[in-house]
């Protein structure tokens, strides 16, 4: 089963909450976080990108980005745009985009159901980024980004979920994206909790190298407090997490961009492409066909239909359309073996759209696209409840979850007492 609990959280004031909330610390590079948090000194930019309150050229892992990570982080307390809650609570997350709603529960989960795989996971993890999850983590003593999770829809919690939603919400804006985010605190935390005791495993949908990172950090604090066992008793043996029903979910598709080095570019490359199955021209990129790609060279957009009776269909893993991508063309045909750590391929989240992926590919010239099919949730599912992992970025959900909204302190390191308040005084 999984384990949930309360806890108490560090929020926002609701009448600050669209000024600290923020996009997640891996949808952007420096310089957007930096112009996105310019002249807005709340954002929560300044604590998950420190580096952005540094000068250029700063090493984005050197010892003063995290010191100013845990400065930013108690300024916003100091100045009041962060408070601690005097009880433990667990909350509801709405997101609204483009007519789509989903709605997750706010909670801390436990690291040894992540550790025992009773949270599942579909990816791997790249160590640099889980270093970096990890020593953040531990500097700012607190989960200052949730973890993305989901599950099987169960009755009970969408009956829950609904009666405590139809009450008056905590907070409630857009964000600039157009997004609409809307909160609220649960009136009985205990039955959400006994609720999830049926439900025998969450998967991690978004959040690989945070629900990694928590894990090691629970792992180094109860080794310095000389403890064995995970077993709940610390808070640091929580996450912060928010876990949303799967029929909820919408994944969009994670394309490519790979610099050919001289490898399939030039007047032979359709030539090359057409051995491997049908070739479409002037396709268009947004179509989604199970077994096919649309690919960006030349300055045109081309489709490969692969023969169908050569994909594996029954294979979780095999018949992704990440998985063809990568044995049919990206490591026979650009040289790419390991795609989380070659230098020559680059990731575009769906949510950038194909006119991104192709204005990358024309910028670097010596480039190649391709916009790929989304991953289903039961495509993720299965493949996880396989014990399988998909290939690297195989999965871009949207919409993401803002930062700041709740963050949770692991208490191996106190938050100062003047940080907490009661709910009430918030409301």
């Amino acid at each position: 089963m999984v384990h949930i609990k309360a806890f108490e959280a560090i929020h926002p004031p609701y009448n600050r909450v669209a000024s600290v909330a923020s996009p997640p610390y891996d949808v952007m590079n420096t310089s957007e976080a930096r112009q996105l948090a310019e002249g807005h000194p709340d954002s929560f930019l300044h604590v998950i990108r420190p580096e952005i309150n540094l000068p250029d050229g700063t090493d984005p892992y050197g010892n003063e980005v995290y010191d100013m990570a845990r400065s930013q982080f108690q300024r916003l307390v100091t100045e009041g745009a962060l408070c601690r809650d005097g009880s433990p609570g667990i909350f509801l997350y709405r997101q609204v985009m483009n007519g789509h709603s989903q709605t997750g529960l706010v909670c801390c989960c436990r690291v040894s159901d992540y550790v025992n795989d009773v949270i599942r996971k579909h990816e791997k993890t790249r160590p640099d980024k889980e270093d970096d999850r990890t020593r953040h983590l531990r500097t700012v003593d607190a989960n200052t980004g949730p973890v993305f999770l989901t599950y099987r829809d169960e009755a009970a919690i969408q009956h829950l979920s609904t009666m405590d939603s139809a009450g008056r919400p905590l907070f409630h804006f857009k964000s600039p994206d157009g997004v609409t985010h809307t909160g609220w605190q649960v009136a009985d935390p205990a039955a959400y909790i006994t609720a999830f005791e049926s439900i025998p495993f969450a998967y991690v949908a978004d959040g690989h190298h945070r629900s990694a990172s928590a894990a090691r950090a629970a792992r180094e604090i109860a080794d310095g407090q000389s403890r064995t066992e995970l077993d709940g008793s610390h808070e640091s043996d929580w996450f912060l997490s928010v876990l949303f029903p799967a029929s909820q979910l919408a994944i969009l598709p994670y394309n490519r961009v790979v610099k050919t080095k001289g490898k399939l570019s030039g007047d032979d490359a359709l030539k090359i492409l057409s051995e491997l199955g049908q070739l479409e021209l002037d396709a268009d990129p947004d179509t989604q066909i199970p077994g096919s790609f649309a690919i960006y060279l030349n300055k045109q957009w081309v489709r490969l239909h692969l023969e169908q009776d050569s994909i594996s269909w029954q294979d979780p893993i095999a018949s992704l359309d990440v998985s063809l991508l990568h044995d049919r063309i990206l490591e026979p045909l650009l040289g790419i073996k390991d795609e989380r750590t070659d230098p020559n391929i680059e990731f575009v989240g769906g949510i950038r759209g194909t006119s991104a992926l192709s204005k990358r590919v024309d910028e670097l010239e010596d480039a190649i696209g391709f916009s790929l099919n989304a991953t289903t949730i039961e495509q993720l599912l299965d493949v996880a409840d396989a014990g399988l992992c998909m290939p690297p970025k195989s999965t871009w959900f949207e919409p993401k979850l803002r930062s700041g909204l709740f963050i949770h302190a692991l208490d191996s390191e106190q938050i100062s007492p003047n940080s907490k308040s009661e709910v009430s005084a918030q409301s």
